[in-house]
């Protein structure tokens, strides 16, 4: 049991075991930022098409999903090397637009996986659907944001044994930056969407459990011209 020792005011004690020993608990639990270069070096495309491109005057990663990848909900990201994360924070800012050839149901999905194992055979991923945040359609717009599992636990997965837990609302659209922060620890995960207080999507179950370490990849799917800006991993220590 750690008790707490009160000093009397005005009075400097030196450091104790005790206070060295906080001070490394402290310290060793800081979460330090890694900031991506956007930089096609940086990144593995997987079952997409990745580059560097400029948006409004500043640099972003595009990527695009292989056309030869016609299920929803694959390994389709550019996967970031060299870094492999299992607990920490992942913030990026996001931008969708619908291709040209973009199928009907295309929502312009866009998010992150994490904890990609190193054949890219699973991994957990949340993302979002812009254009349901705009739906007229109120069951639409309940499936603005998405939680998926892979391979096993796809959405239309989640949907027939859980409908509603992995998928919630919130303020979206196309053709705009929107703020994705995730948050993982264990087997749960919060996605916070344009810097809100509270989490928009709770996961409390991821179904790799609390899992091994893997890598962080830029998620798009079908129909997706996807920009991804301002990428920083807080891999917790």
């Amino acid at each position: 049991m750690i008790r707490f020792i009160k000093f009397k005011k005005d009075v400097k004690k030196p450091l104790t075991s005790l206070s060295l020993l906080l001070t490394l608990m402290i310290s060793t639990s800081t979460i330090s930022a890694q900031n991506i270069k956007l930089e096609e070096s940086n990144f593995t495309a997987v079952q997409t098409s990745v580059s560097i491109e400029k948006i409004e005057g500043k640099k972003a990663v595009k990527v695009i999903k292989s056309k030869a990848v016609v299920k929803d909900d694959e390994a389709t990201y550019a996967k970031v090397n060299d870094l492999k994360f299992r607990d920490g924070i992942i913030e990026v800012e996001v931008l969708s637009r619908l291709l040209p050839d973009a199928p009907e149901h295309a929502r312009g999905f866009i998010g992150l996986a994490f904890r990609i194992d190193d054949d890219n055979s699973k991994f957990e991923s949340i993302y979002i659907r812009p254009t349901n945040g705009i739906a007229d359609d109120q069951l639409r717009r309940n499936r603005s944001i998405q939680y998926f599992s892979y391979p096993d636990f796809k959405f239309t997965d989640s949907r027939k044994s859980a409908p509603g837990v992995y998928e919630t609302y919130a303020d979206m659209a196309l053709n705009r930056w929107i703020k994705l922060k995730i948050e993982v620890k264990g087997a749960k995960a919060k996605l916070y969407i344009d810097n809100a207080k509270q989490p928009n999507l709770i996961v409390n179950d991821l179904k790799m459990g609390a899992g091994p370490s893997g890598f962080v990849g830029l998620f798009v799917d079908i129909g997706t011209e996807g920009y991804f800006r301002n990428l920083k991993i807080y891999p917790a220590q």
